[in-house]
């Protein structure tokens, strides 16, 4: 009589044992990544909030991106483009709230107390710098007083240039910042434009990104982003400028998910 059964029986053992032994493998493969934070760790620097975003596996060398301005908290994490790109490379994102100012020395070395605290918690020493509007005009000028500490400087429509949108849309605020009359700050432009200041950039070769609008009206490229572009250039630094046709001072796809900016960051050496 022919018993079928009992040869089957050998290989049924096999391939339990072969799904039990796969199984291991099979949970590895669908681990969920560690998710974005929602939330920023705030701490307080000589009285004023700082906000972190750490990337949840961080890249070798711990890099950060500070951004400017942080304003109560407001910063590119509500980029989702850019702030899952960032995350995704292990890249963390950071910034500190100093309110309105405009680059004025005793301002700018109120900057340097965030660095030291973030260098001192284990980041990178050479931070990205990424100023969007009157960040620009925090981080540029930052950037040319500590050349030695900024792995790259990244603009959107950024403020560069104290003559501008400074003193011709935000007067009162600017001279605050720098304790001085519009005739003694004008009178000093070139002391304090952080444009003029470029070289110790130049020195340490740090690359630059910027994106703006050629029909920005509030922060004009030509008294900005051109200005700088023409003036790096001219002492031979590298700097890759972006210009939006027919936009200006907005919130859009070409500024707020340009993959050049992306490609730029994520490709520093």
């Amino acid at each position: 009589m022919n018993r079928p059964f009992p040869s089957f029986v050998p290989i049924a053992g096999w391939l339990c044992f072969l799904t039990l032994a796969a199984s291991p493998v099979i949970a590895q493969e669908t681990k969920k990544p560690a998710a974005f934070p929602t939330k920023p760790e705030t701490f307080e620097i000589d009285g004023r909030p700082a906000f972190l975003y750490a990337a949840p596996a961080p890249m070798e060398g711990r890099p950060w991106l500070w951004y400017a301005p942080t304003l109560k908290g407001v910063s590119l994490a509500g980029r989702k483009v850019y702030f899952e790109a960032l995350m995704k490379a292990g890249i963390s994102l950071a910034g500190y709230d100093l309110g309105e100012v405009r680059g004025a020395p005793g301002s700018t070395e109120r900057f340097t107390k965030f660095y030291d605290e973030m260098v001192k918690r284990g980041w990178s020493a050479k931070p990205i710098l990424l100023g969007q509007s009157r960040g620009g005009m925090m981080m540029l000028t930052w950037a040319v007083r500590h050349p030695d500490r900024v792995r790259a400087f990244v603009g959107i429509y950024p403020v560069l240039n104290l003559a501008s949108w400074p003193l011709q849309r935000s007067e009162a605020a600017t001279l605050a910042d720098f304790g001085m009359t519009r005739t003694e700050l004008e009178g000093r432009l070139k002391e304090f434009n952080p444009c003029d200041h470029l070289d110790g950039l130049l020195k340490n070769r740090v690359p630059m990104f910027v994106v703006h609008g050629d029909s920005d009206v509030v922060v004009p490229y030509n008294d900005n982003t051109k200005l700088l572009k023409e003036r790096y250039e001219a002492g031979g630094g590298s700097i890759a400028v972006k210009i939006i046709p027919g936009e200006g001072h907005q919130v859009s796809p070409s500024f707020f998910e340009c993959p050049e900016l992306v490609t730029f960051v994520l490709g520093l050496p």
